[in-house]
């Protein structure tokens, strides 16, 4: 069980118009100059932009793998561990946190989280 880094990473590289932001601590990844996602290569954690109903659920139901990160406006958003996450649940969330943050014109063409995967 676990993802890897370089894994998470072609996760987000295969979302239209991703683009990161680097500091000496962690990566931003932003779709339109809007954030979506966290990188923190210390921690081997990320964080991602959720629904506060989903934000709950997911800390709820594994605290081991989720955290609270902070809430924002309507949004919840999650530290998730990466090892102790498949990449196929981790690919749902990615693609989640693009998808609550991207412009109506990017979701038309909106990929799968197998699509992900298979990237």
């Amino acid at each position: 069980m676990g993802v890897e880094i370089t894994r998470f990473l072609r996760l987000v590289d295969a979302l239209p118009e991703t683009e990161h932001q680097e500091t000496d601590r962690y990566t931003s990844f932003s779709v339109h100059d809007r954030k979506f996602g966290y990188l923190w290569p210390r921690t081997r954690t990320v964080g991602l932009k959720q629904t506060l109903s989903e934000q709950l659920a997911l800390v709820a139901e594994r605290p081991e793998v989720f955290e609270v990160q902070f809430t924002s406006g309507g949004f919840g958003w999650v530290v998730v561990h990466l090892d102790g996450i498949e990449l196929d649940e981790l690919s749902e969330l990615v693609l989640e946190a693009w998808r609550l943050t991207a412009p109506e014109d990017l979701l038309a063409d909106l990929p799968t989280p197998a699509s992900l995967v298979r990237g």
